[in-house]
C-alpha cells in the first residue's frame, strides 16, 4: 500500500487512463478526488464534475479537493483531448478546446495546487505530456504544440518548486487503447480493433500501449520511489519513435 494516507485529485478520470489511474491510487491505499465533465461512473472518494474549459472551475479545483479530503499530497493532470489536422484545417473551436484543455487548464491547477502542497511540507505533480510533444509528428500541429508547452511547463515547474518539496513531472505517451483511440477511428471510418491491431505492428514491443502501462509509470512519478526526479518527461512508447 505505497499510497496508504495519501490525498489525490485526478483530472480526466472517466477516460481510459485516467480511470486505470484512479483505480490503481485507490487500491494502493490512497484518497482520490476525481475531476471530469462526469464522473457519476467513476468510483472514488469525492467526486468534482465540472469543465475544465471553465477558469473558475480549474483554478478551484484543488481547493476543492483538499476541502473534500481533507488534505492534497498527489496532483494527476491527466485531461486531454487530440485535435488533428494541419494549422490550416484547424478552427477557432479546435484551438480553444486544444489550448484550453491540454495547456490552460493543467497551468491554473498547478498554480493553484503548489503553495496548497507547499504548505504540507511538499508533494507531487504528474501531468501528461506526449511523445509527439517532444519530436511532432504530421497532421496534429495544435495537438502537438499543446504537448510541447505542457513538456517545457512541467520542465520549468519541476526547477522553481524543487525546493518546496514538490517534485513536477510529466509522462509522455505515444498511441493508447484508449475509447478516445478508438473514437477517433471510428470517426474516420476504420474499424477500431483492426486499426488498433495494424497500428500494433508498427511498435517495437508488438502492441500499442494500453492504459494500465501508462497508469505504471504515473504512479512511479507520483511514488517515493521517483523521490529525486524533477522536471522530468518520461517517455512510454514502446520503443516506437514519432512518425
Amino acid at each position: 500500500m505505497k499510497f496508504s494516507g495519501k490525498l489525490a485529485l485526478v483530472t480526466g478520470a472517466a477516460g481510459g487512463i485516467g480511470g486505470t489511474i484512479v483505480k490503481q491510487l485507490r487500491a494502493e491505499g490512497a484518497r482520490v478526488a476525481v475531476a471530469d465533465r462526469d464522473v457519476s461512473g467513476v468510483e472514488a472518494d469525492a467526486h468534482l464534475p465540472g469543465n475544465l474549459l471553465e477558469a473558475s472551475y480549474a483554478d478551484g479545483l484543488p481547493q476543492a479537493a483538499l476541502d473534500a479530503l481533507g488534505g492534497l499530497d498527489i496532483v494527476i493532470n491527466n485531461a486531454g483531448v487530440i485535435t488533428r489536422g494541419k494549422v490550416t484545417e484547424t478552427t477557432d473551436a479546435d484551438w480553444d478546446l486544444s489550448v484550453g484543455v491540454n495547456v490552460q487548464a493543467p497551468f491554473r491547477i498547478c498554480r493553484a495546487a503548489i503553495p496548497l502542497l507547499a504548505a504540507r511540507g511538499g508533494g507531487a505533480i504528474v501531468n501528461t505530456a506526449s511523445c509527439w510533444g517532444l519530436r511532432p509528428g504530421p497532421n496534429h500541429a495544435v495537438y502537438c504544440m499543446t504537448k510541447a508547452a505542457i513538456a517545457s511547463l512541467t520542465q520549468c515547474m519541476g526547477m522553481d518548486h524543487a525546493h518546496q518539496n514538490i517534485r513536477i513531472n510529466a509522462v509522455c505517451p505515444n498511441e493508447v487503447n484508449t475509447p478516445m483511440l478508438r473514437t477517433g477511428f471510428i470517426k474516420r471510418g476504420f474499424d477500431p480493433d483492426t486499426a488498433v491491431a495494424e497500428l500494433g505492428r508498427t511498435v517495437p514491443l508488438g502492441r500499442i500501449a494500453e492504459p494500465e502501462d501508462i497508469a505504471d509509470v504515473v504512479l512511479f512519478l507520483a511514488s517515493d520511489a521517483a523521490r529525486y526526479m524533477c522536471g522530468s518527461l518520461v517517455e512510454v512508447n514502446g520503443g516506437k519513435a514519432v512518425a
